[in-house]
């Protein structure tokens, strides 16, 4: 008769899993051998607190996603590599969460400083309750929004976000010394990357871009969402400083059927991510935005199967647009899927031609990543292709 595993036994089986997929740090590997998640999931089975898998702590009423939640493992991992906290540091996490990434840097600092904040008084408090039953009552919790920063522990060596943040507080640049890292999960056209920046005067340079998800955090409002038909099942999510006429992306939608497509002469396996073709595409292209399409719009074939429904890029430009798609064609065994772009709308075809041209960009070099170098919006944008914001500027270059 087998044996229930312990927790012990669960939590090395969920780092040796990470492992085999990832290379992570020594420390950050030791960090996640030591510190319990279920003590910061109370209330979930042993066994889902060693699942690779987000957990939410506290719902959202009437919104798409939680308010809180405890990140995936994997990404944690992913995320710590990035900061690289040292012993000695002091570091400044913004979204308290469980309390869990706070415990696992406390255990990366040693003696040094870990401040953490959140805006909700409920999740704070959690936090504070776990950290401190875990043994982790140095880290300091703050119950704030955490655009303000925390300036009493100031200045900070690094600083790691777990929401997803749009813009990059000024707040945020006071605080951290120069030559200090900050690790955030950054969206810009509709994506979410995780981005490693060094901040070097005045300005933040990037040596790692990895994609990711998070709950964006509360108070910037710079992404909008609109839908494009009555039953609000096809939307599209776009930056504030896109012009994207909604209303006649609908008519488009509603009269301008079949689709067109257009292919590539890019394939891919069956567990090859093409999520580079968005970051390509960004980092020259004004028009990238977000297109979601639920299940319920699929079933009633309003459109054309884009490559990932819940999150596609599309080129979007007056009543006319161009999404990704990925078609099975059997000629390579090895990458049996085609990219390629579902066209709408009279300029819908050229528009699928430049997405095309982002796809077959990105083919040509899949691995590669842009080189981003962020400046305050008050300093003026470095070279590169620049996407302005309220605060600051990001420049894309390859």
């Amino acid at each position: 008769m087998s044996q229930t595993p312990t927790a012990d036994e669960l939590r090395n089986r969920l780092v040796d899993e990470i492992l085999g997929r990832r290379s992570v740090p020594a420390d950050v590997e030791r960090a996640m051998r030591t510190v319990p998640r279920d003590a910061f999931l109370p209330g979930i089975e042993l066994e889902n607190a060693y699942t690779d898998q987000a957990v939410t702590i506290k719902d959202n009423p009437g919104k798409p996603l939680p308010l809180s939640c405890a990140s995936v493992p994997s990404v944690v991992a992913m995320m710590l590599a990035q900061l690289g906290a040292q012993p000695g540091d002091n570091v400044l996490e913004i979204g308290a969460g469980t309390g869990y990434n706070a415990a696992l840097l406390a255990e990366l600092v040693g003696r040094g400083r870990v401040t953490t904040v959140d805006i909700d008084p409920d999740v704070a408090l959690h936090a504070r309750t776990t950290l401190n039953a875990t043994g982790h009552d140095r880290v300091t919790v703050i119950e704030r929004n955490g655009l303000l920063s925390a300036p009493e522990n100031a200045p900070y060596d690094k600083i790691i976000a777990t929401v997803g943040v749009w813009d990059i507080p000024l707040t945020w640049w006071n605080q951290l010394v120069d030559g200090g890292r900050l690790v955030l999960p950054l969206r810009w056209r509709g994506q979410t990357r995780s981005v490693a920046l060094t901040r070097r005067g005045d300005e933040l340079t990037s040596d790692s871009v990895e994609l990711c998800g998070f709950v964006p955090i509360i108070g910037q409002n710079g992404e909008k969402t609109s839908p494009l038909n009555a039953d609000a099942t096809i939307r599209v999510d776009y930056d504030q400083d896109q012009l994207v006429d909604t209303d006649a992306l609908a008519h488009t939608l509603l009269t301008n059927k079949p689709a067109r497509d257009v292919p590539s002469a890019q394939r891919v396996g069956g567990q090859e991510s093409f999520d580079g073709v968005w970051l390509r595409a960004t980092a020259g292209d004004d028009r990238v935005c977000r297109l979601e399409v639920t299940p319920q719009a699929l079933e009633q074939e309003l459109i054309r199967r884009p490559a990932t429904p819940g999150r596609s890029p599309v080129l979007v430009e007056g009543d006319s647009l161009a999404y990704l798609t990925v078609t099975r064609e059997g000629v390579d065994p090895e990458r049996p899927f085609r990219l390629g772009a579902a066209a709408y709308g009279p300029h819908g075809e050229e528009l699928a031609q430049d997405l095309v041209t982002h796809i077959d960009a990105w083919g040509s070099a899949r691995s590669v990543v842009p080189r981003m170098t962020v400046t305050p919006a008050e300093t003026g944008a470095a070279a590169g292709h620049v996407i302005r914001k309220p605060e600051s500027h990001i420049a894309l270059t390859y």
